[in-house]
């Protein structure tokens, strides 16, 4: 069936809005997905707890390197295509459009699961924050606060998002920073050492379950390409993005994981990470500054969280709206805020999701921040380790069929070597998930999550093929964009003018 010309309020109507974001603001999105103090603050210390190794900070230092080899083909492929679908287009580009659909069906829950995840945590940390100041409040109440200025911001304008996100990310790097320092400048053990970051310690057989951790904590990064048709020249900002919003994160936590080993000693920061927890970097740095600047600390701790959950909503609502302009969602998805240029329906669909687990888990009783955030988070940094091992592949077989002036390095090189080292990362996180879930052996919770995953997929597929038989058209622009949409409809328009042409010949007649 032929589609609806496109005319010109549609476009409007269709159409994220353009030419928004510089490099900066992409970046800020990029990094805060990573959210860094939430990682400095929670997974480091817990990888120092649970795993027991001092590696930590090498491990960041190796994670970061094996995603910059990732981001090599990656940001060489969005030279090429600009898409808010992000791996999706990218693997409907590189491995057939059937492919891409599957790929869809992974990224909704995943995002989906990182950002009501994220919004336990924020909640549990409010709740602690406001009884330092005598106020009690239910960490519910707290997440609810949370979400009402996430869904707000949602459906605005997506430069005051970054806005936001660059105030809140500056002011998190800066006690980043001054963290460090103070760490570095009061050794537990009486100097400054680098034996955490000894070469020999890779050789250890914990290093996998640890560089699964450390590669979780820079889900968030590749927000940067969901971006892509906000920003300005985007062929130019979203590759300079992509690489920041890597780097910077790898060195904060390395650094970072380094200057708690020396503020703590390296043969007692195993120990006091599994004493103190989250509170690991807050007792070891107030000692040696002001109580002001530990508070601080807290209250950014619980902007970094936010930060993070806007990141991940604007990610999630811009896959349902690239699903919905090219017909894989119902056509009312693929329409923007006609002000804003948000994605409107892709939005409020993620804030009554969010809403509606919330509730769920304050009427059961579930604990938020393991059930709520930690599985949350693991599962869904599982979907996006799945979308980044298909998108590797999907470079490798996009640049075999189209060089596009791209050299070896990045056109077959590094998007091979990026995809072995990803096959191995995500073959350790299938195998060890219930260790990242802290099950039992016999939990059924081990592969349930894989498993739900391979079902969504197979559900893509099946979707896929569906609409390659009975939606030709809307097939046709699947992994597109906008620009496939608008090629699409020309024969469409051209159509519609030769009958209007006829009809006036005639009536003269």
């Amino acid at each position: 069936m032929a589609r609806t010309p496109t005319t010109g309020p549609d476009i409007v109507a269709r159409g994220l809005a353009r030419n928004r974001l510089g490099v900066p603001s992409v970046v800020f999105f990029g990094v805060a997905g990573a959210a860094p103090l939430t990682v400095i603050l929670g997974a480091v210390s817990t990888i120092y707890s649970v795993v027991g190794n001092t590696a930590v900070p090498l491990v960041y230092f190796v994670a970061a390197l094996i995603l910059s080899v990732f981001t090599v083909g990656f940001v060489a492929m969005s030279r090429h295509i600009v898409n808010s679908g992000a791996f999706y287009s990218y693997i409907s580009h590189g491995l057939g459009r059937v492919t891409g659909v599957s790929a869809a069906f992974v990224a909704l829950p995943a995002y989906a699961a990182m950002q009501i995840g994220l919004l336990g945590l924020f909640g549990v940390v409010a709740s602690g924050i406001l009884a330092e100041f005598g106020v009690n409040a239910s960490w519910f109440v707290c997440a609810l606060v949370g979400w009402f200025l996430v869904a707000v911001l949602g459906m605005l304008w997506v430069d005051l998002s970054g806005k936001v996100l660059a105030v809140l990310l500056t002011a998190e790097i800066v006690i980043v920073l001054i963290y460090d320092a103070v760490m570095i400048a009061n050794p537990g053990e009486g100097r400054v050492t680098f034996e955490s970051l000894a070469p020999q310690q890779l050789l250890s057989p914990e290093v996998v379950a640890m560089l699964v951790l450390a590669i979780a904590g820079f889900v968030g990064f590749e927000a940067t390409v969901v971006l892509s048709e906000e920003a300005k020249d985007p062929k130019r900002t979203i590759a300079r993005a992509t690489h920041w919003a890597v780097l910077l994160p790898g060195l904060l936590c390395g650094v970072s994981a380094w200057a708690m080993s020396v503020g703590a000693g390296p043969g007692r920061v195993v120990q006091a990470a599994r004493d103190q927890d989250t509170d690991l970097v807050f007792n070891l740095v107030g000692a040696h500054v002001p109580e002001v600047l530990v508070s601080i600390g807290y209250v950014l701790f619980l902007t970094s969280v936010f930060a993070a959950m806007l990141a991940f909503h604007a990610a999630v609502a811009r896959y349902q709206f690239a699903l919905g302009r090219e017909g894989v969602l119902p056509r009312p998805w693929g329409y923007a805020h006609p002000r804003t240029g948000a994605p409107l329906l892709g939005s409020i669909t993620q804030s009554l999701l969010a809403v509606a687990v919330l509730t769920l888990y304050f009427v059961t009783g579930t604990k938020p921040l393991i059930y709520l955030f930690a599985w949350g988070t693991v599962v869904g940094g599982l979907g996006v380790l799945i979308l980044m091992w298909g998108a590797s592949a999907a470079v490798i077989a996009f640049f075999l069929r189209h060089r596009r002036r791209e050299n070896v390095w990045r056109a077959q090189i590094a998007p091979l070597l990026a995809f072995l080292l990803l096959s191995v990362v995500l073959a350790a996180t299938v195998i060890g998930l219930g260790d990242l879930l802290q099950v039992g052996p016999d939990s059924p919770f081990r592969w349930i999550f894989p498993t739900a995953y391979a079902i969504f997929a197979t559900l893509g597929l099946g979707w896929g093929v569906i609409m390659r038989g009975l939606r030709p058209a809307d097939y046709a622009g699947i992994g597109r964009g906008a620009e496939g949409r608008i090629v699409a409809d020309i024969p469409v328009q051209r159509a519609a003018h030769s009958t209007a042409l006829s009809a006036n010949v005639a009536h003269h007649a």
